[in-house]
This record gives structure tokens, C-alpha cells and sequence, in this order.
């Protein structure tokens, strides 16, 4: 812990964690960790803060001088929460609304790639009701959701039909997807920095729910020595070129898997887990970032943004009134 003479000099962060999406629980979880890794770092005061679904008004009334949305889902990392955020006024931890909402959804960032010249695997996007034509083996899964929630690994035509009219169904749409066959990595980013590629070895077989946030018998290996060097600099460059493209900012992590000589992008998470399972505090690790030290570092990135924003501000001010 870093020494302070006085602690109410600290800044307040405060933490939002919950939700009302299926990932409430790992949010909690991720929530509550950056919460104490703040607090352990000793550089910041700490308000953590479970929340439902949020108003301008209650968030208003939530004290902080920055505030960390460790939310994940569609409202709290698809766009909703950041404009609440943005019409707050506070600074805040992660990517704003536009580039939340498009890296949420996962047929917006395929359609960014496929413009950009970032590999992704073929797709179609189905509503309740409409035949589906891309051909089996295929995965079926909706458009705006992460940590594998209804997620379908489907041999036949008829398996992915029930899998997609389903998936449409419950949520308006279902995103159907070529099945690639090969090793799953992901690519870490802060501040705009690669982190060491992460390579996730689920047993057995799917990389799902349980596997990510229950389970403790998942493999991970940090920048693994038997995978050509051509396909992880691939991976690094095209985890960057898609969050940028995005527009990400602070944190984010991409998902690929490793088939055929490249790196086939699956999606772009604005809001990484946080938990003791999550691969952003893995692959900070492996670079001799600790968890309070990756806290502060992201917290770190939201106060310089804005600072750099009251200056400029202030630049601004002065250059209509005629100061310089």
C-alpha cells in the first residue's frame, strides 16, 4: 500500500457493480476485486455501489470524483450506462456510448473488421422466423451478450434452426456463425497498449460459462511458445486495429481463435471481467502489473483524460476571449 498523509485527500472512485443483465454475478464479482484493488493500492477512497438498472438522478446522487462502471451486458457495457455517464459529467472509467454500443454488438464489430481487413469468420444474422442458410458446423449466439450466455455449437442444419429460432426468439435476433476449429486466444489492451497474448485450453472442449468464472480446471498460457510468432504479432495488431476502429478506449479484450495460420477475430469486450478467472489481470500479470497496480493504472487513465479535457477546456475559454 502506498503511504498517504491524509486519506480523505484521496479521490473517491465510485465502483458500480450488478446490473440487470445475465452477467450480474460476474459483475459483482469483478466489481467487488477492483473495489479492494483500489482500496489495497492506497491511492484512492473507494464508494462501491451494487446497482440495478440506473437514472440520471440516482446516479447523481452516488458520490465520487471518478466513477468505474464494472458492469458487463448489454446496459452496462452496450452503450446505456456511458450516456448516463457522459451526461453526468464525471470522469469515467472505459470506452464512451458509440463505441460501446458498436463493440456490443457483435454483427456491428464483424461488419468494422470485414472494412478493415481484420479476418473474421463468416455470418448471418437471423430473426425469429427467417431461414437460416449459412451451413453447418456453425455457432448459433445472440448479438449482444458475452461470457458465452446462450451459446450453441451446433453439427447439423437442423440443430442450428432450433438454436437460432430460439436464440431469436428470447432475444430479437440471433447471430449465426461459421464454426472455426482451432486454438481460442485473446488480446488484452490498456491504454492502448497490447497486453501478452493469452491462450484459454477449456476441459472439456467449450470454452462456456462454467469454464470461465467456475470451473478452476481451464489451462491458461500466456504467449505460448509452440504458436508462430507471425500469427501472435496477427493477433496483436488486429486485437489494436479493431478497438481502435471502434473507437475503445482504457481497457478492452479481444477474442480469436487461431485456425489455419491466422487469428479469426469472434469479438471486442469493452468492460473485461475482473475476476480471479479474467485474462486482463492474467496477461497484467505476466507483464509484472499486479491487480491494485492494474486498478490504478485504468483509474490513472480516466483522470488524465480528464484533466487533459479541463485544460483544453480552458484553452478554449481563453482563445474565445482572446487570451493566449
Amino acid at each position: 500500500m502506498v503511504p498517504h498523509a491524509n486519506e480523505h485527500d484521496l479521490p473517491l472512485v465510485l465502483v458500480l457493480m450488478g446490473g440487470p443483465d445475465a452477467e450480474r454475478e460476474v459483475s459483482l464479482n469483478s466489481g467487488t476485486r477492483v473495489a479492494d484493488g483500489l482500496r489495497r493500492s492506497g491511492r484512492y477512497r473507494v464508494n462501491p455501489q451494487v446497482i440495478d438498472r440506473l437514472d440520471a438522478d440516482g446516479l447523481a446522487r452516488l458520490a465520487g470524483d471518478l466513477v468505474a462502471p464494472i458492469v458487463h451486458g448489454p446496459w452496462g457495457e452496450g452503450g446505456e450506462l456511458q450516456a448516463l455517464l457522459e451526461r453526468d459529467g464525471r470522469p469515467y472509467l472505459g470506452s464512451g456510448p458509440e463505441a460501446s454500443r458498436l463493440a456490443m454488438n457483435k454483427v456491428a464489430t464483424k461488419e468494422m473488421a470485414r472494412r478493415i481487413g481484420v479476418p473474421t469468420p463468416d455470418w448471418q444474422l437471423v430473426t425469429p422466423g427467417a431461414k437460416v442458410t449459412l451451413p453447418p458446423p456453425a455457432v448459433v449466439k445472440p448479438v449482444d451478450d458475452g461470457s458465452s450466455v446462450d451459446l450453441y455449437l451446433c453439427d447439423t442444419i437442423e440443430a442450428v434452426e432450433t438454436a437460432a429460432q430460439g436464440v431469436a426468439s428470447r432475444r430479437g435476433a440471433a447471430l449465426v456463425e461459421r464454426l472455426v476449429k482451432g486454438r481460442e486466444v485473446t488480446v488484452g489492451i490498456v491504454g492502448g497498449v497490447t497486453l501478452p497474448i493469452i491462450e484459454i485450453i477449456p476441459h472439456p472442449g467449450t470454452y462456456d460459462y462454467e469454464a470461465k468464472y467456475i470451473r478452476s480446471d481451464t489451462t491458461y498460457r500466456v504467449d505460448p511458445a509452440d504458436m508462430p510468432a507471425p500469427v501472435k504479432l496477427q493477433a496483436s495488431r488486429d486485437a489494436l486495429a479493431i478497438a481502435e476502429a471502434l473507437g475503445c478506449r482504457d481497457v478492452s479484450r479481444v477474442d480469436f481463435l487461431v485456425a489455419d495460420g491466422k487469428a479469426w477475430l469472434l469479438e471486442v469486450n469493452t468492460m473485461p471481467g475482473m475476476t480471479d478467472h479474467s485474462l486482463v489481470p492474467k496477461a497484467a500479470a505476466a507483464t509484472g502489473l499486479d491487480f491494485p497496480g492494474l486498478c490504478c493504472r485504468l483509474m490513472g487513465l480516466a483522470a488524465d483524460r480528464a484533466s487533459a479535457s479541463a485544460v483544453d477546456g480552458r484553452n478554449l475559454r481563453a482563445s474565445r476571449a482572446g487570451i493566449r
